[in-house]
C-alpha cells in the first residue's frame, strides 16, 4: 500500500539537507509513494526540487528564525494540507519544521499523524526539557552518522526509535565517464598531481589546516596543485592567507562547480575533506568515492563510517598539518595504490551508498509506525 508523506525542510540553499531530502523523496516516489514537499521558497533548494519534478507546497514561510505570526500561518496551512491530502507521515529535517510538524499532527481531529525526524548534524540533537518532550512525541529518528546515532541515545531518545541510515551518492552521475581534460586545460594544471576539496568556504571547515598541510606537501611534490571547490563568506580571508603563505601559484579557488563537478573530480588524483559541514553524511566524500577517487578525511561526522582506512582512502585523527600532509603524500607517492583505493571506494559506494538502500530502510520504518 502506498503512503502519502509530507517532507518539511526549513532550508533554502542547495547544501546541507537539500540533496539528501531530494534523493529520499525521489526514491520514495519511485517506490510508488506520494510525496509532498515543503521548503523555504524562492531559492536554490526550491529550484532544484522543481527540477526534480516536485510540486512545492504553496504559501509556506518556513523561516528558521522564529516569527510567531508566520509560524502560525504555516501551522494553519499545513494542517489543511495534512487533512485534505490524507498525509500518513510527516518527515522533518530541521528543528524549525520538527516543532512545526508536531503542531500540525496535533491539529488533526481523527488521529495523530506520526512525525519522524532526520538529524543531519550532530549539533541539531538537543538536550534539555523541551527537547526531551519533543523526542518523546517523535515516532522515529534517523541518524546519518554513528556519532549522531549515539548522541540521540545519549539525550534520551528511546533506542528502539533510533535508526542509522547511510548517506547516498548519485552513482550514475559519477560513473567515471567524465573527461578531466577540459578542467585541466581551463585551470592550466598540465600533468601536475591534483588534490581536490569540495566544501563551503566557511568557518570550521578546516581550510586553514589543509593549506598548512599543503604547504608542507610542496617540499615533496613541488608541482602539486590544490583545487578548493565551493563558495562562501571566508573566501576573501582564505585568498589572503594563500597569498601570505606564498601559495598563489599552487592553490586555485574554482568557485561553485555543481554542473561540472564530475569532471572536477575526474581531474583529481586525490580528494580531501577536513570537516563534516552541515550535512554530516558527508556527501562530498561519497561523491568522490563514487567517482573512484581515493579520499583523505578527518575522522569526523560519518567519515569514519564511510572511508575504510587503508582500503578506500586514509583517515586522519587530528588536523595537525603534519598528519594531513603525511596522508596526502602517501596517496600521491603511490599512484597504483591510489587507483586501487579509488576503485575500492567506487565498489563500496555501489554496495552501501546507493539511494535505494537508504530509501528502503526509511520506508520500512514508515510502515512500522502505529
Amino acid at each position: 500500500m502506498s503512503l502519502t508523506v509530507l517532507h518539511l525542510a526549513a532550508n533554502r540553499w542547495w547544501t546541507g539537507s537539500a540533496d539528501p531530502v531530494i534523493q529520499l523523496a525521489s526514491g520514495l516516489r519511485a517506490r510508488g509513494h506520494r510525496v509532498l514537499l515543503g521548503v523555504i521558497p524562492g531559492d536554490r533548494f526550491e529550484a532544484k526540487a522543481r527540477e526534480a519534478g516536485f510540486d512545492i507546497v504553496p504559501g509556506l514561510d518556513l523561516q528558521a528564525r522564529f516569527q510567531p505570526f508566520a509560524f502560525m500561518r504555516d501551522v494553519r496551512r499545513l494542517s489543511k494540507v495534512v487533512a485534505r491530502e490524507g498525509v500518513d507521515v510527516i518527515h522533518c529535517h530541521h528543528s524549525h519544521d520538527h516543532w512545526l510538524g508536531m503542531l500540525i499532527r496535533d491539529a488533526r481531529d481523527d488521529r495523530l499523524v506520526p512525525v519522524v525526524r532526520t538529524f543531519h548534524a550532530f549539533r541539531a540533537v538537543k538536550s534539555g526539557r523541551l527537547a526531551r518532550w519533543l523526542h518523546r512525541r517523535t515516532a522515529a529518528v534517523f541518524a546519518v552518522s554513528g556519532q549522531i546515532e549515539a548522541r540521540c541515545r545519549d539525550v534520551g531518545v528511546p533506542a528502539e526509535r533510533v535508526f542509522r541510515v547511510p548517506g547516498v551518492a548519485d552513482l550514475p552521475r559519477f560513473a567515471g565517464a567524465a573527461d578531466p581534460q577540459p578542467i585541466r586545460d581551463e585551470l592550466k594544471l598540465g600533468t601536475s598531481p591534483v588534490i581536490v576539496s569540495v566544501a563551503r568556504l566557511a568557518r570550521n571547515r578546516g581550510h586553514e589546516a589543509l593549506l598548512s598541510a599543503f604547504r608542507l606537501l610542496l617540499a615533496k611534490f613541488p608541482d602539486a596543485r590544490l583545487l578548493l571547490v565551493g563558495k562562501g563568506e571566508t573566501r576573501p580571508r582564505l585568498e589572503a592567507l594563500v597569498a601570505d603563505m606564498a601559495l598563489s601559484d599552487h592553490v586555485v579557488f574554482t568557485g561553485y562547480r555543481d554542473r561540472d563537478l564530475p569532471a572536477m573530480l575526474a581531474a583529481a588524483d586525490c580528494f580531501v575533506l577536513m570537516a563534516a559541514g552541515s550535512d554530516e553524511s558527508c556527501r562530498a566524500a561519497l561523491e568522490a568515492m563514487a567517482a573512484a577517487r581515493p579520499v583523505v578525511a578527518r575522522a569526523v561526522g560519518a567519515l569514519p563510517d564511510t572511508v575504510v582506512h587503508g582500503e578506500t582512502g586514509l583517515l586522519v585523527e587530528d588536523d595537525r598539518p603534519e598528519s594531513v600532509m603525511a596522508a596526502l603524500a602517501a596517496i600521491l607517492a603511490d599512484p597504483a595504490r591510489a587507483r586501487a583505493m579509488g576503485l575500492a571506494g567506487r565498489r563500496r559506494a555501489e554496495r552501501d551508498f546507493v539511494p535505494e538502500r537508504a530509501v528502503a530502510m526509511v520506508e520500512q520504518v514508515y510502515r512500522s509506525l502505529p
